[in-house]
């Protein structure tokens, strides 16, 4: 089974472009942290992911969506691979079959509601 599940922030604006046949294709990039114990001191380590979304899924990754925001990213993971200067280099990124909108709108949208910072809102809470 090739399942991935991802809650992470975003760390850049969402990028999206169209395909010669009108798809939309929208790339995330998803900061996952968590902290480890080092001797006496504690260290934060991050994650960076690549995470790619088509369809309807990207329209709405792009228009809702904006830098710092958090996600909920449901896939599966891809590699390719491709030459370059004559040597094969790998690439692997998550392919996203659902991505939920979590934690605070924050400046990311304008709020929808009155229901507090971080709090579910219906509207996040349906896949796309």
């Amino acid at each position: 089974m090739n399942k991935v599940i991802l809650v992470g922030n975003l760390g850049r604006d969402p990028e999206v472009k169209t395909t010669r046949s009108g798809t939309q294709v929208c790339r995330l990039s998803i900061a996952t942290s968590e902290r480890q114990k080092d001797g006496d001191q504690w260290v934060d380590h991050t994650e960076w992911h690549r995470v790619v979304c088509f369809g309807r899924t990207a329209e709405n990754c792009a228009r809702f969506l904006s830098k710092g925001r958090q996600v909920l990213v449901e896939g599966r993971i891809q590699t390719s691979s491709y030459e370059k200067d004559g040597e094969t280099r790998y690439s692997t990124e998550i392919v996203a079959e659902r991505v939920e909108f979590v934690g605070g709108r924050g400046d990311a949208a304008p709020s929808r509601s009155n229901a507090p910072r971080g709090a579910s809102r219906p509207s996040d809470d349906v896949p796309f």
